[in-house]
């Protein structure tokens, strides 16, 4: 249970400093001097957004309209400090607000001035009231180390002697500037990074200008479009770099020198693919949703690939053609289309591994019904493959971040797609793919949204489909009506 959050008017009455270090929670309260204000009777923001499997993620009450995020990164003693600006606008009346981080905080100011405020785990609760429709200016300063801190059973910050990239899902945002942190409150953000001289510097977006200043460097980039917290990433280290502009579509890739040597080349040249498998995910999809696009290659090992906004990040382990084809169909299917809560994941992986097998279809691989009908018959109605829920991978809300990412969600959201396809046929499927993507573009999408447009675009009744492949704990029946038989 949380602990139970202090008063603001305690706050302001006379707390100085309240320190608690335990695993993963620690509590860390400052006041500024002021004069004794009378009682704010107006609610405080929720430290959450509303998210089932993620109930302190985001906040409410507030909107943030734009990050502007300024941080200087030390390899040797793995430091992170900085300021992030952020525009809030208010959308409650409400005592003060939250927002997501995990680093020490120096300071807050609102519209200059500075701010009472307090730390509670993942929690950065501000005491500043706002009104609905009210813009303020916040500039919170902070300095701690990254990779000491866990948030929701997860340890993010990955970073090396010489290379660091800020790169996760579903959160990553709190472990280097304070967020908004959930899928439903996009933001423009700007990127600004300062390291040693001799390291490159690569984020979302395009670079709008390098610094140098005696030892230190420092990158700016700027994403056109707002985006999620969590897909915001930079990587600093020493990248060969190319770019370029294909069919009015202006691109840029990074590859760790840091990689073997005889590696290097061969991710360069799948890198360098980027473009041409984004131009043909638009054959399919309709427009790239956004101004730029590319992809980096980190020396690191997380493990996985991640479809962060505009540039996709792979491992050394996860880099591969079908899944540079994955990570760029994100950028529709997550990125520029978000889930509106993390139960609806599968929308976001089980549409990129449908484009996955898209691909395999159209570049002389199996069609995407054999791929349905390889994976349906390889599980026995007893297969453990079924127990999971489609469309509600953790409905027991306990170690959400490994259920939301089970295989299952992946390939079973794909064989969902394939059997639609086969159910209402390739006009119409093809349709609702476009569709869906262009209605919601910039904003996000539920599940039962998605079922509705279905039946709207189709003509047909699909509840009994639906509860098959998205909400069942069985496996499909092999009827014409699932998409099967």
């Amino acid at each position: 249970m949380p602990r139970p959050r202090r008063t603001f008017a305690a706050l302001v009455a006379g707390l100085a400093l309240a320190l608690t270090l335990g695993s993963g929670a620690r509590t860390v309260a400052h006041t500024v001097a002021r004069s004794l204000a009378p009682a704010d009777v107006r609610p405080a923001g929720a430290p959450g957004i509303g998210d089932p499997y993620f109930p302190r993620d985001g906040n409410g009450g507030i909107d943030v309209l734009t990050y502007d995020i300024h941080d200087t990164y030390a390899f040797r003693k793995g430091r992170l400090s900085g300021w992030t600006d952020l525009r809030v606008r208010g959308t409650a009346a409400i005592s003060g607000f939250n927002l997501d981080f995990l680093l020490p905080v120096q300071s807050v100011r609102v519209g200059g001035r500075p701010v009472a405020y307090s730390q509670t785990q993942h929690e950065l609760v501000v005491a500043r009231g706002l009104e609905p429709g009210e813009v303020v200016d916040v500039q919170v300063r902070y300095d701690g180390r990254p990779g000491r801190y866990s948030y929701a059973g997860e340890s993010n910050w990955l970073a090396g002697p010489g290379e660091v990239v800020a790169m996760n899902e579903p959160h990553m945002a709190p472990w280097w500037f304070p967020a908004n942190d959930h899928p439903l409150d996009k933001a423009r953000i700007r990127v600004s990074i300062t390291v040693p001289a001799a390291y490159d510097v690569v984020s979302n977006g395009r670079r709008l200008s390098r610094k140098v200043r005696g030892a230190q460097a420092t990158t700016t980039w700027r994403a056109d479009e707002p985006m999620a917290p969590y897909l915001a990433f930079f990587a600093a280290g020493r990248f060969r770099i190319d770019k370029g502009v294909r069919d009015g579509q202006h691109w840029l890739v990074a590859v760790s020198k840091a990689l073997p040597t005889a590696a290097q080349p061969r991710a360069m040249r799948m890198m360098r693919q980027s473009p041409k498998i984004t131009g043909w995910l638009e054959s399919q999809l309709g427009d790239y949703p956004f101004s730029t696009v590319g992809g980096l290659v980190t020396s690191l090992e997380p493990g996985f690939a991640l479809e962060n906004q505009t540039r996709p990040t792979y491992s050394p382990a996860s880099l591969t053609g079908i899944t540079v084809v994955h990570e760029l169909a994100h950028q529709w299917f997550g990125d520029s289309v978000s889930v509106r809560h993390w139960s609806d994941i599968w929308l976001n992986e089980g549409a990129a591994t449908y484009l996955e097998w898209r691909w395999d279809e159209t570049h002389s691989g199996p069609s995407g019904d054999s791929q349905l009908h390889q994976l349906y018959d390889s599980a026995d109605a007893d297969d453990e493959f079924w127990d999971q829920q489609v469309a509600d991978p953790c409905p027991t809300y306990v170690n959400c971040v490994g259920r939301i990412f089970d295989r299952r969600v992946y390939e079973r959201g794909a064989m969902a797609l394939q059997a639609l396809r086969n159910r209402i046929g390739e006009a119409d499927f093809s349709a609702l793919l476009r569709r869906w993507v262009a209605d919601r573009k910039g904003g996000n999408g539920s599940t039962a949204e998605f079922e509705a447009l279905a039946e709207e675009i189709s003509g047909e009744d699909l509840d009994g489909f639906f509860a098959a492949w998205l909400h069942a704990t069985t496996k499909p029946a092999d009827i014409v009506a699932n998409g099967l038989g």
